[in-house]
């Protein structure tokens, strides 16, 4: 972690009273671009982004398991600032057509609608998987979390 996230975790730790590493899963930014990464953090802020979707061969790659209920995250905008810091509430994978309607809305993207979650996360996930070598298909398992901001940057 860089030193502003450090600060970030330990102003958190100090604001909630006890010590909660042993839930800290990891510091992170959205997407894979610095537009979509900072849109999504401010989505998050403003209480319409609660779940998110990740590839599954994502984090088989990097060796690390996904996040389960109870999991701390800190969101950063692309530049590694922190934003807020998440608590994973619910874990569920799908294969991408199976997906629906209610965890796109609940992704807070675009229209909210089913139809624009698929098209912009099968290029995001279309990108994934190249990076991977992998195929994106519509059976790739999508890790769909739902979370709820725990704990903001100040003002």
């Amino acid at each position: 972690m860089t030193p502003d996230v450090t600060a970030f975790w330990d102003a958190f730790l100090r604001e909630v009273g006890d010590d909660r590493s042993d839930r800290f899963f990891e510091a992170f930014h959205f997407d894979d671009n610095p537009a979509d990464a900072d849109a999504l953090a401010a989505l998050v802020l403003a209480g319409t982004k609660r779940a998110t979707a990740s590839l599954v061969w994502s984090f088989e790659a990097r060796g690390v398991a996904a996040p389960a209920p109870g999991a701390l995250s800190i969101v950063t905008w692309w530049d590694g600032r922190p934003a807020c810091v998440i608590e994973t509430l619910a874990i569920e994978v799908l294969a991408f057509e199976q997906v629906g309607a209610e965890f796109a809305a609940a992704e807070g993207e675009g229209d909210g609608s089913l139809a624009y979650w698929r098209r912009v996360h099968q290029n995001y996930f279309g990108r994934e998987c190249a990076r991977l070598g992998r195929q994106a298909t519509p059976r790739m398992p999508v890790l769909c979390e739902r979370f709820r901001v725990v704990y903001r940057a100040a003002a």
